[in-house]
């Protein structure tokens, strides 16, 4: 899917910390987020779909441990971050 990858691109973009960045928390966190989006309003059409829901739920959690993470090693970076994708309020 070439809406995917060009998706990808522009998120690793905007939170990259260099040019040759891809695999900070930050990106990772951005990443998993736009996934679980997605996820979402999938499983609000097929509210059947057990698979992805669990698959859903694993990819919560690693988002989950990432943030925790970020937070015990750049507090400022955490709560910056927190703010750019509206995960809490």
């Amino acid at each position: 899917m070439p809406g995917n990858a060009e998706k990808t691109r522009e998120i690793v973009k905007a939170y990259r910390l260099h040019e040759t960045d891809t695999g900070s928390p930050e990106v990772q966190i951005a990443l998993l987020s736009s996934r679980i989006a997605e996820l979402t309003q999938h499983l609000e059409l097929h509210t059947t779909d057990f698979s992805s829901r669990r698959g859903l739920l694993i990819l919560v959690g690693q988002r989950r441990r990432l943030l925790n993470y970020l937070r015990r090693t750049d507090i400022a970076a955490y709560r910056q971050l927190l703010d750019n994708l509206n995960l809490r309020k």
